[in-house]
């Protein structure tokens, strides 16, 4: 069910129920962080393994201090930087943050959300939400909220509008003196670097992930996608087979009859690609194709995150 009262939305969180909720990244499957119930709750529904920590959301810079403790300099820098925003830094918790939520981790993934819907819900309770993106567990987030309602038709989502970002927050974490990114995301690491100084890249763990989106396989259609390094050479490969093309900037001239294509940005504008990146794949996902062909992006800012993503949704990782 979707909706657009904050307030109805506000009373389920207090009840210790779970609601889908818009940011700027991508919607979120939202509920009180010290409800062991909602907690759970986010879990089950979206079939997550418990060993995936979730991130929490909280609605300004002075809250941080009721979840994390020793917060290094480096980090309320960034957070000065980048919040509101899809920064998440990763901190040690405090005791009342339940290992739930955690992943029985001694570290809690944090963010402020810059999605005035978002916000104004924060403004509304008294406690932060823990909200990993509204989908069952390895498939293509949602940034929209007809896309979560197709995932799960009995929850009541609170509908803010097409995500901006369309792409997951930039987790970074600290050992040290070492800055450390565990998922690439939206805030990029050209952007970061400029203010953290040389970072370290550290985001695949399939056994026992420090963060959100480390898993190998993550974010993929039902459909079996590729990315293509050339993609003449593998419409050659499926040419009797139905084809989608998930395509940068260029249409693909001389598609054989079953193929469709999608352009993510005419104008080679990286953000535009990306705000568009999981709509398409949602879109190609319900047109019954054999397979999905995903040209590979510039790798460079955002065109690195986006390939990052795709890879992870490939059949060949």
């Amino acid at each position: 069910m979707i909706i657009h009262n904050i307030e109805l939305a506000a009373s389920v969180l207090n009840e210790e129920g779970i609601i889908g909720l818009p940011t700027e990244t991508v919607y979120g499957l939202a509920g009180n962080i010290f409800s062991e119930k909602a907690i759970k709750a986010i879990y089950q529904i979206k079939q997550r393994p418990l060993f995936n920590p979730l991130i929490v959301h909280i609605k300004s810079f002075e809250d941080l201090s009721t979840i994390a403790e020793e917060v290094p300099p480096i980090a309320i820098k960034l957070a000065k930087a980048f919040w509101p925003g899809p920064l998440t830094l990763l901190l040690k918790k405090k005791p009342l943050v339940a290992d739930l939520v955690t992943s029985g981790k001694a570290t809690v993934a944090v963010r402020i959300p810059d999605h005035p819907i978002a916000l104004a819900l924060l403004n509304r309770i008294d406690f932060p939400l823990a909200a990993p993106s509204a989908n069952p567990f390895g498939m293509i987030s949602p940034t929209k909220a007809k896309h979560v309602n197709e995932y799960f038709k009995d929850l009541m989502i609170l509908d803010g509008g097409e995500c901006i970002n369309g792409i997951e927050s930039t987790i970074i974490g600290f050992q040290g003196n070492e800055v450390i990114v565990y998922r690439l995301g939206s805030i990029t690491l050209d952007e970061i670097e400029p203010i953290a100084g040389k970072v370290s890249l550290i985001n695949k763990n399939d056994s026992a992930p420090e963060a959100p989106g480390m898993l190998s396989k993550h974010y993929a259609p039902r459909t079996p996608l590729v990315v293509a390094e050339t993609i003449q050479e593998l419409i050659q490969q499926f040419k009797n087979k139905k084809i989608g093309l998930l395509l940068f900037s260029n249409t693909f001239e001389g598609l054989p009859e079953n193929a469709v294509q999608i352009i993510l940005s005419p104008n080679k504008n990286l953000s535009e690609a990306a705000s568009k990146l999981y709509d398409a794949l949602h879109q190609l996902d319900k047109l019954n194709l054999d397979i999905i062909i995903a040209e590979k992006l510039p790798e460079e800012g955002l065109g690195m995150v986006m390939n990052d993503k795709l890879r992870r949704a490939s059949v060949e990782t």
